[in-house]
């Protein structure tokens, strides 16, 4: 595959094209790889299009849960299209070629979409800690206009932020190979491939792995604390049941996601396995995606309820 470069009188040889190299490395597997990642896109985008449709449609699911939800699932459409599509045109056409400006686009969103889940999983936490904690205060307290800031926050705060390190990443100068081992320009493999000091660059990486992960994180957890101290106290044993089965969802979805996005980001460094960062940036971009749907609808009563009057008619 032939590396593309511009050479300018000054003799600095400037990147114009990187090569995605994904799953070369296994080449007996491509179309395989191609038509089970084609059928998980598909299954995506269908069962969070059902979830937004039918908590759009049905009056039992307007509530600040749901809308929260409903947000989530759009949120899951938007991040798997960022990579999956590109993912699946290599896989098919066994080419990598991706231009310096389309590299940096693609990373620009995903971290941005990125950030805006962690943000948004956020939200969806203290929703259900006032809703379990002080129940009387809640439709007062996550009334709609907060609701609709709280949503917004999580889709615009961190912009600002993704686009600065974003130009700053892809300032560095590029002189050597433009092979990315990975399907998708992330952080860590770009910071491999870049000839400068990067020193900064990780340092700032760093700062916004713990701005929009550890810290929302951080937060979560303090939330189900208090929201699995206060399930303790019920005396009913089907509401706390009840409890439990609102909030494990959620919960699960938020070990996954986080998990395996702190584990990438908080070791930038060139000397993290490319293997073991391949893997993890699979189970956060694909492998979250496609279970989100599955828990959060076979463990919620509500919509399982829905779904089956909207299938009776």
């Amino acid at each position: 595959m032939e590396c593309k470069f511009k050479t300018e009188n000054s003799n600095i040889t400037i990147m114009m094209e990187f090569v995605l190299l994904g799953f070369s490395d296994i080449p007996n597997l491509q179309w395989i790889l191609f038509g089970m990642f084609l059928v998980i896109y598909l299954s995506i985008l269908m069962s969070n299009s059902i979830i937004i449709l039918i908590t759009k449609i049905d009056s039992a699911l307007q509530t600040p849960m749901y809308f929260f939800l409903n947000n989530f699932s759009f949120l899951e459409i938007c991040y798997v299209t960022v990579t999956i599509p590109r993912m699946l045109m290599d896989l098919l056409t066994q080419k990598g070629n991706i231009s310096f400006l389309a590299c940096a686009t693609q990373m620009c969103f995903v971290l941005m979409l990125g950030g805006s889940e962690c943000l948004l999983l956020t939200a969806m936490a203290y929703d259900r800690y006032v809703a379990i904690c002080d129940p009387l205060r809640y439709p007062l307290v996550m009334n709609h206009k907060v609701c609709v800031h709280l949503v917004a926050a999580s889709w615009i705060s961190g912009v600002p932020a993704v686009i600065g390190q974003t130009c700053q990443i892809f300032s560095l100068p590029f002189c050597g190979s433009n092979r990315i081992n990975h399907f998708f320009c992330d952080i860590p493999p770009i910071l491999k491939l870049a000839c400068g000091d990067t020193f900064v660059n990780e340092i700032a990486v760093y700062v916004a792995a713990v701005v929009f992960t550890m810290v929302p994180f951080l937060l979560i957890i303090v939330s189900y604390g208090k929201i699995i101290s206060n399930i303790l106290k019920l005396s009913s044993v089907r509401g706390r049941a009840k409890a439990f089965s609102t909030c494990s969802s959620h919960l699960i979805v938020v070990v996954l996601f986080y998990g395996t996005a702190t584990i990438t980001y908080l070791q930038p460094k060139p000397n993290q396995c490319e293997r073991i960062g391949k893997l993890m940036s699979l189970f956060y971009t694909v492998l979250t995606p496609t279970l989100n749907p599955i828990i959060y609808t076979l463990r919620n009563k509500d919509i399982m309820v829905a779904l089956r009057k909207r299938l009776s008619y």
